[in-house]
């Protein structure tokens, strides 16, 4: 009877891990679908423009010669071999699966999709990024004005912790005879 018992709990076990599987399958290929569909696999683009960026104005900053520029192009493509080791679709595609299926549910993944597919999710794709940018330039923008005030916070509560040293931070150097 015991033996029994056990074999029925082995068979039910393998069971509900084949049912669990399936629905884990499922989630992910929900999760793979919505990815898709905000186009997750060009999070890594603007990054990769940045550097592009970064060894153009670098070029420029050396005054290299034009005869230089395959140089140039050299090291950007190492550049952006670097960038697919460590940030590449295939790289981030798995971590960001499992962020998403931790996250949402399969069903919450499935109305995402359809939401994405309709008239105004398409909209949202096609602005959202332009209006993350803006949202964030505007906040820069509206930041800068507290900047001085929050350094000057900063520098009055220096001064009220270590009077003598804000002291000999403020002042200048002097060398000695």
């Amino acid at each position: 009877m015991t033996r029994l018992r056990a074999i029925c709990t082995a068979v039910a076990l393998v069971c509900a891990s084949g049912q669990v599987f399936a629905d884990t399958t499922s989630h992910n290929a929900s999760a793979e679908a919505f990815l898709k569909m905000a186009h997750a696999d060009q999070l890594g683009t603007p990054v990769y423009m940045q550097v592009q960026q970064m060894f153009a104005q670098r070029f420029e900053q050396t005054k290299a010669p034009a005869s230089k520029k395959a140089m140039l192009e050299t090291y950007q493509a190492k550049a952006n071999t670097a960038l697919d080791q460590a940030i590449g679709w295939d790289k981030l595609k798995p971590d960001m699966v499992k962020l998403y299926t931790t996250n949402f549910t399969e069903k919450e993944l499935k109305d995402l999709v359809a939401f994405y597919q309709s008239p105004l999710g398409k909209k949202v794709l096609e602005k959202m990024p332009v209006v993350t940018q803006q949202s964030a330039q505007l906040t820069q923008k509206k930041l800068e004005s507290a900047v001085p005030v929050v350094n000057k916070l900063l520098a009055d509560m220096t001064k009220e912790l270590d009077p003598a040293g804000a002291a000999k931070a403020a002042a200048p150097a002097t060398k000695n005879p």
